[in-house]
């Protein structure tokens, strides 16, 4: 599972420019969880262009052994500020393609429920960061993103109500995605700097 990450934007990528992107294990740890051993592995991957560097990514992945518990108890409605975040199972199982993520939480819901215990499709972790940068770059008055320090905290599951949010303002900017019941599945922390 997607854990969190970082991500550092060394220079804006040239639209139509040859890119060349190396990955590689930065390191690993064991430790053990509630539903057994885990095993935490950062993966460090380096995009460069014209022989320099552009982007930066390190994400954390968590790999468990073992069945899963009973799912999570069901999350009260309320009502949470910040634009909704809706995927549906075609934007699941579309994503899972277009990233090569063929783990089967995201798109088979028997698997989900009956092999992994949960109540519902998992929305990849991913599509919550790229939805708290989203929010960011869709106000046009806002800079660019220099670096997007994120963490995924508990899972969404598909038909889940939650809310986007970021926090006005430059510099470094938190934001989150909320559920309904007001709890906090991801954060990220935005940085940007003003235009000189």
């Amino acid at each position: 599972m997607f854990a969190g990450g970082r991500l550092t934007i060394v220079a804006p990528l040239a639209f139509g420019e040859p890119a060349e992107r190396t990955a590689a294990v930065a390191r690993t740890e064991r430790k053990r969880g509630r539903t057994g051993e885990l095993v935490f592995v950062t993966v460090r991957s380096e995009v460069r262009q014209h022989g320099a560097p552009a982007l930066v990514d390190e994400q954390d992945l968590v790999y468990r052994s073992g069945p899963a518990t009973a799912p999570p108890a069901p999350v009260p409605a309320s009502t949470v500020d910040g634009v909704r975040l809706t995927p549906d199972a075609v934007t699941l199982f579309q994503l899972s393609a277009l990233t090569a993520n063929s783990h089967r939480i995201h798109y088979d819901l028997p698997y989900a429920r009956t092999v992994e215990g949960y109540p519902d499709l998992v929305v990849h972790g991913p599509l919550l960061v790229l939805a708290m940068a989203e929010r960011w770059r869709a106000d046009p008055s806002r800079p660019p993103i220099t670096s997007l320090r994120y963490r995924l905290h508990r899972p969404l599951f598909l038909g889940e109500p939650a809310s986007v949010t970021v926090e006005s303002g430059t510099g470094c900017v938190p934001g989150c995605v909320i559920s309904s019941g007001g709890s906090v599945r991801a954060s990220a922390t935005v940085n940007a700097e003003e235009a000189r």
